[in-house]
């Protein structure tokens, strides 16, 4: 599956994109499929305070449980609570599920992250 150009991307496969002044997290095609058949999601706590590169949730699958990381510092604004009874859409539509969206404390670390093609030269190297 093509990444979609309109997002960035990090090394623990989570996608970000800015919608308005919040930014929009969610786990990338291939997270899913190497997390197989999720089952569970645990969200954050609305206005919990997120450290980059630091968990900010979980995803259970049938296979293992793992932590998402923040793309960026910030304050969760929405959380996507569909996804505790509906968990599955992740590896339905990880593109089109959201996790959670942040209020970035500084909007400029979005630009930081991965590009589309960034991102798949990058799974291309773990594929090898």
């Amino acid at each position: 599956m093509d990444n979609p150009e309109d997002r960035k991307y990090t090394k623990g496969h989570e996608w970000a994109k800015k919608e308005g002044e919040l930014i929009v997290v969610g786990i990338t095609d291939f997270a899913q499929h190497a997390l197989t058949d999720i089952v569970f999601v645990e969200l954050p706590e609305k206005g919990k305070e997120l450290e980059k590169g630091k968990q900010m949730c979980v995803v259970e699958s049938v296979k293992s449980v793992s932590d998402i990381f923040a793309p960026v510092n910030g304050e969760v604004a929405e959380v996507n609570s569909e996804l505790e009874n509906s968990p599955e859409k992740l590896n339905q539509a990880p593109f089109d599920s959201w996790l959670v969206k942040i209020k970035p404390k500084d909007p400029a670390e979005f630009d930081s992250l991965m590009s589309s093609q960034q991102y798949n030269e990058y799974v291309a190297g773990l594929e090898h």
